[in-house]
């Protein structure tokens, strides 16, 4: 199971995000690899934390985070911390350490010579989804245009840098000769710059191409959810890092199920007879056909409940339960037969309303709804 977030941090649901800034610089600075060099637990609360941050520093994340837990970004729908190396890390949070370290590291088995890595733009996209697709989970796959590395296309060390991503300054002061580093313009940090392309290519050497991508859905998405397809999104020149495909979810509307969290709600209309006599009747479930059992005399604003029929919780507790309200269905018109009858029966003791105890009011029923 997946250490809590604000754990890793040492901080509280709460913090502000200054707090959460203040909190990773302080965990990154720990566990830096220029100070536990060859540290396998180093290295990996080094990467815990660059992960929590990751989701906590972000608005959108950090609330979908506080809703939904680890299990808002499962199923490609999250942050990819256990890719990611060090190079990444300092990449996307480099300025966090400020000059702590200088500009570069050698630990955990590889070097960092102070490049960037640049990473390309995300693309977003929506997907439809049905109840059932919902509930059981789904694997849909999309055609995306994507900007990809052209083939063919090539690069050169930068010839201002010397493919190092940084240049050097050194001023006079009053206080003596003082030595600056900054990115280079000339190629972004990157330490590379466009050799060859072909025609088709873009400035950066790109070209659009169309691509199908394979996204796993969880079971117990909502409306308005995101999921994120790492590395599906635009490439970036050079050996930068691909961005990333956004899936917003979008829930296409059950004819006849209604959705309430986890929770379904299904209208049954009986006739008269029905409720009188008692019947046996098939309704819709988000898995297919159900039959239920409705006692005689059964009352109209009766709330059935099918528990485990609803939609599975996305954190993984269960699933929710499926609410049949039955709604007696009374005639408007009536033959001479009929309203008769009705007549006959307007003063017999067996249809004057005699409700019990066990008969709960509206307010009740709609209390009993939402505990």
């Amino acid at each position: 199971m997946k250490q809590d977030y604000y754990e890793i941090l040492g901080i509280d649901k709460s913090a502000s995000a200054a707090e959460i800034k203040k909190a990773y610089r302080k965990k990154a600075i720990q566990y830096h690899p220029d100070k536990n060099q060859g540290d396998a637990h180093a290295e990996e609360m080094f990467k815990k934390s660059a992960e929590a941050y990751e989701v906590l520093s972000d608005p959108d994340k950090r609330a979908r985070y506080d809703q939904y837990g680890h299990a808002a970004f499962d199923g490609n729908g999250g942050f990819s911390g256990g890719g990611m190396n060090m190079e990444d890390i300092f990449s996307q949070f480099g300025d966090i350490f400020g000059g702590a370290f200088g500009g570069g590291f050698s630990g955990f088995g590889g070097g960092f010579s102070g490049q960037r890595r640049t990473k390309g733009s995300n693309l977003r996209i929506h997907v439809k989804l049905s109840l059932e697709d919902i509930a059981q989970g789904a694997e849909k796959k999309v055609k995306v245009r994507r900007k990809v590395q052209a083939p063919g296309v090539s690069y050169k060390t930068c010839p201002t840098c010397h493919g190092t991503g940084q240049v050097t300054r050194i001023t006079n002061t009053i206080l003596g000769r003082m030595q600056t580093s900054a990115p280079c313009n000339a190629c972004g940090g990157s330490g590379q710059t466009l050799d060859k392309r072909p025609s088709d290519a873009d400035a950066q050497g790109l070209k659009v191409t169309e691509e199908t991508v394979s996204i796993k859905i969880p079971a117990g998405v909502m409306e308005g959810m995101q999921l994120k397809v790492t590395g599906k999104g635009n490439e970036a020149p050079g050996n930068g890092i691909p961005g990333d495909l956004l899936v917003a979810i979008e829930e296409v509307e059950h004819p006849t199920l209604k959705r309430e969290g986890d929770n379904l709600h299904y209208d049954l209309y009986i006739s008269v007879p029905e409720a009188v006599l008692g019947v046996s009747k098939e309704i819709d479930a988000v898995t297919g056909k159900v039959r239920i059992k409705l006692e005689a005399g059964i009352q109209s604003g009766k709330i059935l409940r099918l528990r485990g029929k609803g939609i599975p919780s996305i954190n993984g507790y269960g699933s929710g339960d499926l609410l049949v309200h039955v709604n007696v269905w009374t005639p408007k018109t009536l033959n001479k037969e009929q309203r008769e009858f009705f007549e006959q029966m307007l003063n017999d003791e067996h249809f004057t309303p005699k409700p019990e105890k066990s008969d709960k009011s509206f307010f009740e029923k709609v209390k009993d709804m939402f505990s």
